[in-house]
């Protein structure tokens, strides 16, 4: 398939800046792949879908506070420092993104903090991603962290126009979430509430966890026109045996498998063995899913409704079919749903 089939224009009212009020109260739309259907809910209606010794695959990585502000050396210029990946801990050599690039060498020193609590160090300058730095830090581990965490900012998408809020630091970040390391929230997770969890749990649907550290990569642009050219970053994944095992059940079962995101339906189609079941992992997946292609572990999934031409959208088409996910979206803007990260919710069945 071709980047041209994917463009979408999406009317910037319907960009939602702000969650909805409960995590469980968004809208719903509801793609029936078998008879073609769709229908319009409420996210807390999703435990209607699901049943006794279902599975929901659900993403427990963390986002940490990956926007930095500081100030250049002798020039004081606002430099805004993005953490991507940490490269080395001892060393504390990060890859990170400058903004402006333009103005930022290597050598130059950056300070962090109205006492210069943080200082780092360019120490490359022609990584894919942007930069590399060396944080000049004289504490521990755990004053380090502390450190970030004071000063570093909920990476809220650039796209929302607005600076991040108190309110950010908790509505940015699932409730699943525990593993830390994410610099972008694995968004369809964001939907589920306390009381929904607890509601599913009692009807018996049950959550098997995976890891994928969500970075830019799969919100980076495709720039090219043929997809089998188009080569993603890398994200690291975990997946544990006793997961693996919950899933498998499922699906020796014949249950619903419900991926809940992108994410962690990247992480499952990482590790399937060549008999299609869930194995254990812990590394890095690079892994594009496009039209057409056969998914070999979930046979449902909940996202969100993504950007034009994103690598998140091309696997949603893959999923739900290219045309019915398009008809989908053309209802969505048509009924007013709230796109993006903050937006409302798809349950492809």
């Amino acid at each position: 398939m071709k980047l041209s089939q994917f463009k979408i224009t999406i009317p910037e009212p319907l960009v939602a800046k702000y969650p909805s009020k409960n995590r469980d109260e968004c809208r719903l739309m509801v793609l029936d792949r078998k008879n073609q259907t769709i229908k319009h809910r409420m996210f807390k209606d999703v435990l209607e879908y699901f049943d006794d010794q279902d599975v929901m695959i659900v993403n427990n990585t963390k986002v940490f506070p990956a926007r930095l502000w500081g100030n250049k050396e002798k020039t004081g210029a606002k430099i805004e420092v993005f953490l991507l990946r940490e490269l080395n801990n001892e060393l504390r050599l990060w890859d990170v993104l400058v903004d402006p690039a333009r103005k930022i060498r290597v050598g130059n020193k950056l300070y962090f903090g109205d006492d210069d609590m943080l200082v780092a160090e360019v120490v490359d300058n022609t990584t894919s991603r942007g930069r590399t730095i060396r944080f000049l830090f004289d504490g521990d581990d755990a004053d380090f962290r502390k450190a970030i965490g004071y000063l570093g900012e909920t990476p809220i998408p650039k796209y929302l126009k607005r600076e991040a809020e108190p309110s950010d630091a908790e509505r940015y970040q699932t409730l699943f979430a525990k593993n830390e390391g994410a610099v972008a929230a694995p968004t369809a997770g964001l939907h589920f509430s306390r009381e929904l969890i607890k509601r599913m749990e009692i009807k018996g649907v049950n959550f098997a966890e995976v890891t994928l550290h969500t970075g830019l990569g799969s919100f980076r642009a495709v720039e090219v026109e043929d997809l089998t050219k188009h080569k993603m970053d890398s994200e690291q994944v975990i997946i544990t045996q006793e997961n693996c095992d919950l899933v498998n059940r499922a699906k020796e079962n014949n249950q619903r498998i419900c991926a809940i995101g992108t994410t962690s339906m990247r992480a499952i189609e990482s590790s399937v063995s060549a008999n299609k079941r869930l194995n254990p992992y812990n590394g890095w997946t690079d892994k594009f899913v496009f039209p057409p292609y056969e998914f070999s572990i979930a046979n449902s999934m909940v996202t969100n409704f993504h950007m034009t031409e994103s690598t998140l959208l091309m696997m949603s088409a893959a999923f739900a079919g290219y045309d019915f996910l398009m008809e989908a979206y053309n209802v969505a803007i048509k009924e007013k749903y709230h796109f993006f990260s903050y937006g409302d919710a798809m349950l492809i069945i």
